[in-house]
């Protein structure tokens, strides 16, 4: 391999650049190094670039969304092998400290949201993956990179928020923010009503199956029409995704009393709470970070093998990392619509 490789880089202040950066190497006996074939832009990569996740570090290589092959691993790593194709999570976790012991993984005392946000991440030609027998997954023969891809991050996110949302069978479901909560479905919902301002989004989620009830909410009141399909009494599931003052307060307005509201927003300011309005609805607010172990990862790649997970409508847009700027534009701005923005291997 060359000394240096392509990689995209949070320079602060509203900046990234694709630059030269040195080549990961094992800096401890449980890490790996993959070789990147395939990553993405994430929201979350935006909130970095602005300066709104207080706690990344300015010089990190972005991303933390990713596949492909493994090229080497430390003494200790045991699950994986040189030449293995794998997902990697969004969290780095050890596995044996108390919050992981008890499935917080997003507070292990050894990581938590590391890659791409205090640790150089995977928008770039090759990544070091940390404690990489608890954050890799292996791929099956049988399934495409494409379909792995997001395997780590939106499909954990949206998997532990539909299991944390206490979800059953018949519930009306509010999700606010077009996002790959695509377990919701499996929990067999009488309807998912879907809000965010984009016509695109909103019918590409309803014809792939994703929502019943889709609402324009730059075009109609959502909280007058959620409670029209749901007979005036709210819905018993609300998922707030999209991370703003007004969905934030549209979460608990759209929630019947003694629903769950579940907050996956990454928002840029702080919230107000409401109590004097909220009293007597009696609503739990369950939020934070996806906290996507093991187990969560195996079970989204038997979903993905078994087709009950499909993520392919959601790659509009697919390019090299030379790339990647016109990408964070284009992404950024919802130009040509994109949805999301597949990276692939710098083309030299």
């Amino acid at each position: 391999m060359a000394d240096t490789m392509k990689a995209v880089v949070y320079k602060g202040h509203g900046e990234v650049a694709l630059e030269d950066r040195p080549m990961p190497v094992i800096k401890d006996e449980r890490d790996a190094i993959v070789r990147v074939t395939l990553s993405s832009i994430c929201s979350s990569d935006l909130h970095i670039k602005h300066g709104t996740v207080p706690r990344a570090k300015e010089d990190t290589i972005l991303g933390h969304e990713f596949v492909r092959e493994v090229v080497e691993v430390g003494s200790a790593v045991k699950k994986f092998k040189k030449g293995d194709r794998v997902s990697v999570s969004v969290e780095t976790f050890c596995g044996t400290c108390f919050f992981c012991r008890n499935g917080f993984v997003n507070n292990c005392v050894e990581g938590g949201w590391e890659l791409g946000c205090r640790i150089d991440g995977c928008q770039a030609e090759y990544v070091r993956v940390p404690i990489a027998d608890m954050g890799m997954t292996l791929i099956p023969d049988y399934v495409k990179d494409e379909d792995a891809v997001f395997n780590g991050d939106i499909l954990a996110t949206g998997y532990w928020a539909a299991s944390i949302g206490e979800l059953k069978p018949a519930d009306t479901v509010v999700v606010i923010g077009l996002c790959p909560l695509m377990r919701v479905k499996l929990y067999s919902p009488s309807k998912v009503i879907l809000i965010d301002v984009n016509d695109y989004r909103l019918n590409l989620a309803k014809e792939n199956g994703l929502a019943d009830i889709i609402i324009n909410s730059s075009k109609e009141d959502p909280l007058e029409a959620i409670m029209k399909e749901t007979n005036g009494r709210g819905a018993d599931r609300v998922f707030e995704v999209a991370g703003l003052k007004s969905t934030f307060q549209l979460a608990w307005q759209a929630a019947r009393p003694n629903a769950i509201v579940v907050v996956v927003a990454l928002y840029a300011e702080p919230q107000e709470i409401p109590l004097q309005l909220m009293y007597g609805k009696n609503l739990p607010f369950k939020t934070g970070g996806v906290d996507g172990n093991s187990n969560y990862a195996e079970e989204i790649m038997k979903l993905i093998q078994t087709k009950q997970i499909d993520t392919s409508c959601l790659i509009t847009h697919k390019a090299p990392l030379n790339d990647v700027m016109r990408g964070y534009e284009v992404f950024e701005n919802k130009i040509d619509n994109c949805v999301k923005w597949v990276i692939t291997p710098y083309e030299r």
